[in-house]
């Protein structure tokens, strides 16, 4: 296919256009960003070529739907809707595609039948033509906050159904879009369907430019439950039989700074309990095991392969894709992301394996889900005073005293009702045989 570099839609924005005529002149850069994260470990040496367009998979025969989300969590929340598309077309393929390096070593096993994972190129005109040229989807969607300008105008121009879903954004991420308002409002007129999960966002998108947005629910209370490796959990399961057990999930500094705090007041009251640390981030393992040794813990390390034994008080869990282990081995979870500026992480995960959430005060990133949770008693906040370590220990130490399992099973059924509609109308936008 010819390259064509140019921009053909008529009434574009200055802000796009300028970007449009920029990007050819990117891609040097873009490949050499690569290079340098692929040198760092911060990418896949087998799968930087995706970031360029190069598909390491053949497409498969008939109708193939790509979703679009940009780490892991955001696409671990489309299966749901993978799932009721599947099985209402069971003709039908889906590619997904992340951003997120995470993402690529854990979908393998969680992502539902006839879905194949690659990595989104870099918005180059030519790593975009390559992909599209390859894959040829049908339909393309973007679910929650990751738009690529010239991704959206390439689909665009080949007339491929555009769909943004699961739409969320927050006061800052508004402002931040709102300086650039003419750019986005020309992307959202691209898009045949737009849907957020909640009023606000459906006004600051409708702000910027999108028509008649739907309100949508949020897709992660549908989630399938992790997975698990049986054997895995069967001999963990043994090796801290009767112990108390906690879980600090996701999480980033001012979250264990909180936590460690607090597992030093229930070991008081239970010297045999464990607590489990998931850092967001598993480079952060050194940082979280100095924090450890300076509290006066005894811990042990999933990276380093050591194994769990009764004299550790904590297990650093630096691994990925291990949380629907520890989600079934704790009683209850800290969701991490809720003490510093992150504004939270997903607690539907916890959820749907029937594990109680706790979380500190900044949600933002997923207000109407704990306000939900709250109301239902399948999660409580602890606020960041100077008694956080103290109320938080009262609710570990109470743990389990409660099963509200009922409760849980009906709201996560009940979302996975809602995602039908939702999937019938975009199986709808499939071109007819």
């Amino acid at each position: 296919m010819a390259k064509d570099h140019g921009c053909e839609f008529v009434g574009l924005g200055w802000q796009l256009r300028l970007y449009l005529a920029i990007r050819p002149w990117l891609q040097p850069l873009m490949r050499r960003l690569v290079a340098r994260r692929v040198a760092r470990g911060k990418d896949h040496s087998s799968r930087a070529q995706e970031k360029f367009g190069y598909s390491t998979q053949q497409r498969p025969e008939g109708h193939l739907v790509w979703c679009h989300a940009v780490g892991l969590g955001e696409v671990l929340a489309l299966r749901p809707l993978l799932s009721a598309m599947g099985k209402t077309r069971p003709d039908v393929h889906f590619l997904v595609t992340s951003t997120a390096r995470s993402s690529g070593q854990v979908l393998s096993q969680n992502l539902p039948p006839r879905v194949i994972h690659q990595f989104l190129p870099l918005d180059g005109p030519d790593f975009v033509a390559r992909f599209l040229d390859h894959w040829q989807p049908d339909v393309s969607i973007w679910s929650e906050q990751d738009l690529w300008p010239g991704a959206i105008c390439d689909v665009f121009k080949r007339e491929i159904p555009l769909v943004y879903i699961n739409a969320r954004l927050t006061k800052a991420g508004f402002e931040k879009r709102r300086k650039l308002r003419s750019g986005y409002r020309n992307l959202m007129q691209m898009f045949k369907f737009v849907a957020a999960q909640d009023d606000p966002t459906v006004r600051y998108l409708s702000c910027l430019g999108a028509a008649s947005v739907q309100k949508m629910a949020s897709l992660k209370p549908a989630a399938t439950p992790l997975s698990v490796d049986e054997g895995e959990l069967a001999a963990l399961r043994a090796s801290i039989a009767g112990r108390r057990v906690w879980l600090v999930a996701s999480s980033h500094a001012p979250d264990e700074k909180v936590a460690l705090a607090a597992h030093v007041r229930v070991l008081e009251a239970d010297p045999s309990a464990l607590m489990i640390v998931v850092p967001r981030e598993p480079d952060r393992g050194d940082e979280l095991c100095a924090a450890l040794q300076e509290a006066g813990l005894r811990f042990a390390r999933r990276s380093k392969g050591q194994s769990l034994s009764i004299s550790q008080q904590v297990f650093v869990a630096d691994t990925i894709g291990e949380l629907g282990l520890w989600y079934r081995l704790a009683q209850i979870a800290l969701i991490g992301g809720s003490y510093g500026e992150t504004e939270g992480h997903n607690p539907w995960e916890a959820v749907t394996l029937g594990c109680p959430v706790l979380s500190g005060p900044n949600t933002d990133n997923f207000a109407s889900g704990y306000e939900l949770l709250q109301e239902r008693g399948l999660a409580k906040c602890i606020a960041r005073t100077s008694k956080a370590p103290e109320h938080l220990a009262v609710q570990v130490l109470q743990a389990g005293c409660e099963v509200q399992s009922d409760q849980a099973e009906a709201l996560v059924a009940s979302a996975r009702e809602a995602i039908m509609p939702l999937a019938r109308k975009l199986l709808a936008m499939l071109p007819n045989e």
